[in-house]
């Protein structure tokens, strides 16, 4: 079986690496480029539509295994497999349209919405519990388990569309994400997520080689969209039936562009702007306004997501210390993005005040 998970690997990292020269060049024949402006980091024209690489590679290597997939006897979950591509598909037409002409933010959410809607309503993928921190777990059905399944989808997808800022960044931290998953899925032995985790990593990392700086072609929503839709629902999936794990794990494995999306939002409601307003407050801006080099950064925030996805192995595996540690690293969390300047001058008092309750309620701090 091991051979198999690693020749779908294989052939995904080769798919990308050779799709993406002709995808780049496709998208400058189209005008499908990113233009520099006062929030960007890159000086230059960029094209964009890179996601499709990432996309054609991982269609084309699981129409090329699923037949074998099948013949041999693996026990693959139908469900799933329909649920990423036709809901995918969607995601990346809605980013690729994006990457062109600029949609508006409420079309790209209602293409999200329908996109969550076919995985919960067509293939009945839903968070199917909840776990607290000391093990005991909760059925939920109905409306909170769809309102939370369709929450949960719609939030990561953005979450890593707004990370896309430097080359490299969002497909780095979505690769590890994806590796962290592989790991967990093989821990638990599901399949179908260990197949299309094998899938997507690979798709990612042939990309990578032309994303990473200096980058050759950018993503574009096609990408992010796409790689945050794909993580969310495997993230569904790989953890629907396996209630020793804590809601907390798939939150730690996608710590990185959460907790930036997290801070994102509470500083556009502090100053009243729309939360779809963009700005030059995210983390990857904040290292680069300390000094460190566009490489430094991106290096830097893949070793954060590095020690998300470890956390959330070991707390797989933990369930008895769950609730200490998830305190201790919010708490260093917090600290890390009021020196870093996620958090502004009025959001710190909040912040300061949670951080002093939790300390106190852990005995921390008399």
């Amino acid at each position: 079986m091991v051979y198999i998970f690693a020749t779908v690997f294989v052939i995904a990292i080769v798919l990308s690496f050779v799709m993406t020269p002709f995808v780049r060049k496709f998208a400058i024949l189209v005008g499908a480029v990113d233009q520099p402006n006062h929030r960007k980091v890159h000086t230059s024209l960029m094209p964009r539509l890179g996601g499709l690489a990432i996309y054609i590679a991982f269609v084309l290597t699981l129409g090329i295994m699923l037949p074998i997939l099948v013949k041999i006897g693996v026990d693959v979950q139908f469900n799933a497999v329909f649920a990423i591509l036709i809901g995918g598909s969607i995601i990346v037409l809605l980013g690729a349209f994006d990457d062109k002409v600029e949609i508006s933010p409420k079309v790209k959410l209602l293409g999200q919405i329908i996109a969550a809607c076919i995985v919960v309503f067509v293939f009945d993928l839903k968070v199917s519990f909840l776990t607290l921190p000391f093990g005991e777990a909760y059925n939920i059905n109905g409306w909170l388990s769809t309102f939370i399944t369709l929450f949960w989808i719609i939030g990561v997808t953005n979450a890593i569309n707004l990370i896309d800022g430097l080359d490299g960044l969002a497909a780095g931290v979505s690769a590890i994400a994806t590796a962290t998953l592989l790991v967990l899925a093989i821990m638990m032995g599901n399949v179908t997520v260990i197949i299309l985790s094998c899938l997507l990593l690979g798709s990612i990392l042939g990309f990578l080689y032309f994303n990473f700086h200096p980058a050759k072609i950018f993503m574009g929503d096609s990408g992010s969209l796409f790689l945050g839709f794909a993580l969310a629902t495997l993230s569904i999936l790989g953890f629907k039936q396996a209630a020793i794990v804590s809601l907390i794990v798939p939150i730690l494995i996608l710590g990185v562009p959460l907790s930036d999306t997290f801070f994102a939002i509470v500083r556009r409601i502090v100053k009243k702007e729309p939360i779809s307003m963009a700005d030059k407050s995210h983390l990857h801006h904040c290292l680069l306004q300390i000094g460190l080099t566009h490489r430094q950064t991106v290096l830097a925030i893949y070793g954060i997501a590095i020690t998300f996805g470890f956390s959330a192995i070991i707390l797989s595996q933990a369930s008895l210390w769950i609730l200490i540690l998830t305190a201790v690293i919010s708490i260093l969390l917090i600290m890390a993005a009021q020196k870093l300047g996620l958090i502004q001058k009025r959001e710190k008092t909040v912040f300061r005040s949670v951080v002093n309750m939790t300390t106190q309620l852990l005995g921390l701090k008399s």
